[in-house]
C-alpha cells in the first residue's frame, strides 16, 4: 500500500519505509496465511522513540507517544516501542517526532505550590515563566516551507495516554469507567477547555482581565464555593481559578481556603480577599494590573470561545477511490462512478443523505443548490459529527482532468482516506499535491464483495503531527464490519485532532488566543481594580497594628478531588534507566506522570490500579496492576514531598506500604507456601518458617530476589524461589480478610467478560485456518508465551490486553479455531473470578 520512494527535493514529502509498504502491499496474499514482518531498514535507535543515544529530547505541546503493551518500561501505556507495528521513522531526527524542538531556556521553570489542586492534566503543564519569556516569540512570522515537512510513518503500538485530561472527575463518572474503556479513546481534546463552562458559566464568579508587564495580556475567573461539612471540618470553602495567558496552557483547579496564609479569617461568609488567593497561587502575576470585567454577554461569549478554540464537534474527511492499477492523483479523481467494493465500503462507513435541505453539518457542502452533488456521506461517532467528501458523489467535469471541483473539497480535508481496490498500486503521498492534507488513511479491501471480505489499513501523517490512536495491531485485518468502523472513525477523529497539536497549527491557536485575551484587557474592563476593600482595610490598619497573616492549614490540599502534583524524578527502564524530569499528579481517578521535557502524559493508571508503595527518604515506588511499578527520586530536602505522597495515597487507593522478608527453608529445603500464577502467596504452613515472618496467605510477591515478579512467568517464579540460597522478597499484605489487593480493587470477572467478547468475536471470524481477526491482532504462541511474562494490562480504549499464562490455553483454543473449548474455558475464568471477589 506504501511504496518506496527517494526523496528528490528537500521540500517535498519523503518516502514511506519499505516494511510498512510490504506489510500492506497492494498485491493479494491468502488470508489464512500471516504477513511475515520483515526487518527493519534502520539502525535501532532509542525503544522506537525515533532518537539515539545522546540526542536531544524533543519538547512537544501535543498529546503523547505511544508504547507496547509488553514491554516492561515504567512508560509502556505510552513511550513508543520497537514492538508491536513497524516503525517507519526510526532513524529520524528530533525534528521529524512529530513535535516542535526545544530550545536552551535561560529561564527556571515555575512551578506550582503544591497547595493549587489541578482541574486537569494539562494544567499541571503551566509555567509562567515559560509565558512571559514567550510572550515576545508570538509576533514571529511563520516559515512558509513548513507546510510541506516531510511524512512519518505512525508506529502506534499501544493504547496512548493522549486521552488523558480531566483529572477531577465526579463520582458519577467513575461508577461508569468500566463502559468507557469499551469505547475507543477520543485522543488530543483538551476537555479540561469546558471548566469555565461546567463551573463558572450561570453561576456567581468573577472576571478580571488586565496587561501585566512580563506577560503581556491575562484572563482570570474565580469562584467561591461552599463544601458540604464533614464530622471534623466545618465552614469549608474552596475558590475555583482560571489563569489565561497567551500561552495554550491554562491554569485551571482550586485552592481551599484553608490553604491561604490570610489576614482575614477562614470559613466566613464574607470569604477572604482575593488578592490574598491569587499571590498564594501565582505570586508572579502583578495583581494591580487586573480590573474587574464588565458583567456583559459579550464578556462571557468570549471567555466561552477562547477557552473552547480548540473544541470541535464536527470533521470533515475525504474519501478518495484508488482502482486497480491506479496510484496518481488524477487518476483517483477522475473515477466517475463508485465501483461495488466502494460503495459497500461507504456502507460500512455512514448514512448516505440527500443535501438538498440537510439540516446538520454539512462541512461546506451545497445544501440548498445541488452544486457540489446531490448526496453524501453523514455519520456520528461518540457525539462527534462526521461528514465525508466522497469523490464520486462529488461533481464529474469530463473536460476538467484536474477535476477542482472535487479536489476543492477533499484537497482542504486535514485527514484523507484512500481506499485500495485489488490491483491498486502502492500508494505515496509525493503524488499528493496539497498544503492542507495532513494525514492519509489507507484502507485496502482484500475479496470484495464476497463472503470472505476483509479490510487492511496503514496510515501516514507529516512529521509534525504527534501520534494518536487507535494503534494498528501488527498484522491483522478487519473483517468484523462494526469493529472496523467503529475503529476507523475513532481513527480519523483522533488524526484530525492531532494535527491541530502540530507546528503550524498551534501558531495560528496561539496568536488568536492572544488577540482574544487582547480585546478582553483593553475593551471589556470597568475601572475596579482587584479588591476594592483594600483601601478600606488599608486605612483601618493606620490606626491599629498591623495583622500577621494567619497560617494555612498544613496538608489542605491532600483530600481533594483533583490532582494534587510534585515535581519529581522518573526513572526510565527502557534502557539504561535513565531519570526524567517529571511532574507526579495524584488526583481522586488517576495517577499520571507528565513529562516536563515533552509536555506529555507518559504514564497513567487510576487509583484503584494502584496496589502498594515502598517509600524512602527521597524515593518512592508505586505499585500498580498486578506488581508493576513505577520509581520516583525527589531533590534533597524534599523529604516532605515523599510523605506527601504517601499521605495522599492512603487516602485515595487500596493499597498500602510493602514489607521487605527474608525467608528461610525448613529441613527438606522448602520455604512453607504456593504461590499463584499471578504471584499472589495460595497457602501458607502454619507456624512455618513464612508464616513466622510474617507471610500470609493474600500476600503479592511483587519482588524476588531483587528480580521484579511481574516480569516472571510461574515457572521462573517456582524456580528461583527453589534454587536461590538467600530468598529475600517484597511482599504486599493482603487484606484483613486475607484477600490479595487487586488492581481495579473490583472482581476480575470485569475483566473477563470483556476479554471474552473480543475472544467470542475471535472464534466467530476464525475459520478452518484459526485466524485471529479481533482487535488484539494475530499472535503467535511464542509471543504468547513471551507476554504470559508480563503484566495483563485491562483493557483501556476497547484493546485486548497481553495474556497471562492462565490465559494462554484460551488463546491456544482461539488459535486452532476450537470454539467449545473457548466458551468452557472462559466460563471457568469468569466463574472463578467471581468466587473470588476482592
Amino acid at each position: 500500500m506504501l511504496s518506496q520512494f527517494q526523496q528528490e527535493r528537500p521540500d517535498q514529502r519523503s518516502s514511506a519505509p519499505v516494511p510498512l509498504g510490504e506489510l500492506l502491499r497492494a498485491s493479494e496474499s491468502p488470508p489464512g496465511v500471516p504477513v511475515p514482518s520483515p526487518p527493519s531498514p534502520c539502525p535501532a535507535d532509542d525503544r522506537g522513540t525515533g532518537r539515539k543515544d545522546g540526542t536531544e529530547r524533543v519538547r512537544k505541546k501535543s498529546g503523547g507517544t505511544e508504547s507496547s503493551l509488553g514491554t516492561s518500561s515504567l512508560f509502556r501505556k505510552l513511550r513508543s516501542s520497537s514492538r508491536g507495528e513497524l516503525d517507519g521513522g526510526k532513524g529520524e531526527s528530533n525534528e521529524d517526532r512529530g513535535g516542535r524542538v526545544s530550545t536552551e531556556t535561560s529561564y527556571k521553570p515555575w512551578v506550582c505550590p503544591k497547595s493549587f489542586v489541578h482541574f486537569d492534566s494539562q494544567s499541571i503543564l503551566f509555567d509562567l515563566h515559560e509565558a512571559a519569556a514567550h510572550i515576545e516569540d508570538l509576533t514571529l512570522s511563520h516559515d512558509q516551507d513548513s507546510t510541506t515537512p516531510s511524512l512519518a510513518m505512525e508506529p502506534l503500538n499501544g493504547p496512548s495516554n493522549a486521552s488523558v485530561s480531566v483529572l477531577e472527575v465526579p463520582r458519577e463518572q467513575q461508577m461508569t469507567r468500566m463502559e468507557k474503556l469499551q469505547l475507543y479513546s477520543i485522543e488530543h481534546v483538551d476537555l479540561g477547555a469546558l471548566y469555565y463552562r461546567d463551573y463558572f458559566h450561570g453561576k456567581e464568579h468573577s472576571n478580571y482581565f488586565g496587561t501585566d508587564d512580563k506577560l503581556g495580556p491575562v484572563a482570570v475567573s474565580i469562584r467561591r464555593e461552599k463544601l458540604e461539612d464533614t464530622k471534623d471540618l466545618k465552614d469549608q470553602y474552596q475558590y475555583r481559578l482560571i489563569v489565561r495567558t497567551s500561552e495554550l496552557v491554562t491554569l485551571r483547579g482550586i485552592i481551599l481556603e484553608d490553604s491561604v496564609a490570610t489576614t482575614g479569617k477562614h470559613g466566613t461568609v464574607r470569604g477572604l480577599p482575593l488578592k490574598e488567593v491569587l499571590e498564594q497561587v501565582v505570586p508572579e502575576l502583578s495583581v494591580s494590573c487586573l480590573r474587574l470585567a464588565l458583567s456583559t454577554a459579550k464578556v462571557t461569549d468570549q471567555l466561552l470561545k477562547l477557552d473552547e478554540q480548540g473544541l470541535s464537534q464536527k470533521h470533515k474527511v475525504g474519501v478518495l477511490l484508488c482502482r486497480a492499477d491506479q496510484s496518481t492523483e488524477e487518476e483517483m479523481y477522475n473515477n466517475e462512478e463508485a465501483t461495488q467494493a466502494f460503495s459497500a465500503f461507504l456502507e460500512l462507513l455512514g448514512e448516505q443523505v440527500l443535501l438538498k435541505g440537510f439540516d446538520k453539518y454539512a462541512a461546506q457542502l451545497d445544501t440548498k443548490t445541488d452544486s457540489t452533488g446531490t448526496h453524501s456521506l453523514y455519520t456520528t461517532y461518540q457525539g462527534y459529527e462526521i461528514m465525508f467528501h466522497i469523490s464520486t458523489m462529488l461533481p464529474y467535469m469530463p473536460s476538467n482532468p484536474q477535476q477542482l471541483l472535487r479536489k476543492r473539497h477533499i484537497g482542504n480535508d486535514i485527514v484523507t482516506i484512500i481506499f485500495q481496490e485489488p490491483g491498486a498500486q502502492p500508494f505515496t503521498p509525493q503524488n499528493i499535491r496539497s498544503q492542507f492534507q495532513h494525514v492519509f488513511v489507507i484502507v485496502h479491501v482484500h475479496n470484495p464483495c464476497s463472503d470472505n471480505t476483509y479490510y487492511s489499513v496503514a496510515v501516514t501523517r507529516m512529521k509534525d503531527v504527534p501520534l494518536f490512536g487507535p494503534p494498528i495491531p501488527l498484522e491483522v485485518t478487519f473483517r468484523d464490519p462494526e469493529m472496523f468502523r467503529n475503529f476507523l472513525l475513532a481513527k480519523v477523529i483522533n488524526a484530525e485532532n492531532a494535527v491541530h497539536k502540530s507546528e503550524k497549527f498551534h501558531t495560528m491557536a496561539t496568536r488568536t488566543r492572544q488577540e482574544y485575551l487582547r480585546d478582553l484587557a483593553e475593551n471589556y474592563i470597568s475601572s475596579t481594580p482587584l479588591d476594592t476593600a483594600g483601601k478600606l482595610n488599608s486605612l483601618i490598619s493606620l490606626a491599629s497594628k498591623k495583622r500577621e497573616r494567619s497560617k494555612a492549614r498544613e496538608g489542605a490540599e491532600l483530600g481533594a478531588r483533583g490532582a494534587v502534583a510534585w515535581r519529581v524524578q522518573s526513572q526510565d527502564f527502557r534502557g539504561g534507566a535513565k531519570e526524567l524530569p517529571c511532574a507526579l499528579g495524584i488526583s481522586s481517578e488517576f495517577v499520571i506522570l507528565v513529562d516536563c521535557a515533552t509536555k506529555e502524559v507518559v504514564f497513567n493508571c487510576f487509583c484503584s490500579d494502584v496496589i502498594g508503595w515502598t517509600p524512602e527518604r527521597l524515593a518512592l515506588k508505586i505499585f500498580f496492576g498486578r506488581g508493576d511499578h513505577i520509581a520516583l527520586r525527589v531533590p534533597e530536602g524534599c523529604a516532605l514531598d515523599i510523605r506527601e505522597m504517601v499521605q495522599r495515597l492512603k487516602l485515595l487507593t487500596i493499597g498500602c506500604e510493602t514489607v521487605d522478608m527474608t525467608l528461610r527453608r525448613n529441613g527438606l529445603g522448602q520455604l512453607g507456601f504456593h504461590v499463584r500464577m499471578d504471584g499472589t502467596v495460595a497457602e501458607v504452613e502454619e507456624y512455618g518458617f513464612a508464616w513466622q515472618a510474617g507471610l500470609r496467605q493474600g500476600s503479592r510477591l511483587v519482588e524476588i530476589c531483587k528480580v521484579a515478579a511481574v516480569t516472571l512467568s510461574h515457572e521462573q517464579m517456582i524456580d528461583l524461589l527453589r534454587t536461590s540460597v538467600t530468598v529475600k522478597v517484597v511482599i504486599i499484605p493482603p487484606f484483613e480478610d486475607s484477600k490479595p489487593r487487586r488492581y481495579g480493587n473490583t472482581p476480575l470477572f470485569k475483566e473477563v467478560k470483556l476479554i471474552t467478547k473480543y475472544l467470542f468475536a475471535a472464534v466467530m471470524n476464525a475459520g478452518v485456518e484459526g485466524k485471529w481477526a479481533a482487535e488484539g491482532g494475530e499472535k503467535s504462541l511464542n509471543e504468547d508465551r513471551m507476554l504470559s511474562t508480563q503484566i495483563a494490562q485491562k483493557p483501556r480504549s476497547g484493546y485486548l490486553p497481553g495474556c497471562t499464562s492462565e490465559r494462554l490455553f484460551t488463546w491456544e483454543c482461539v488459535k486452532r479455531g476450537n470454539a467449545q473449548k473457548t466458551a468452557i474455558h472462559c466460563f471457568k475464568l469468569e466463574k472463578r473470578d467471581i468466587n473470588n471477589k476482592g
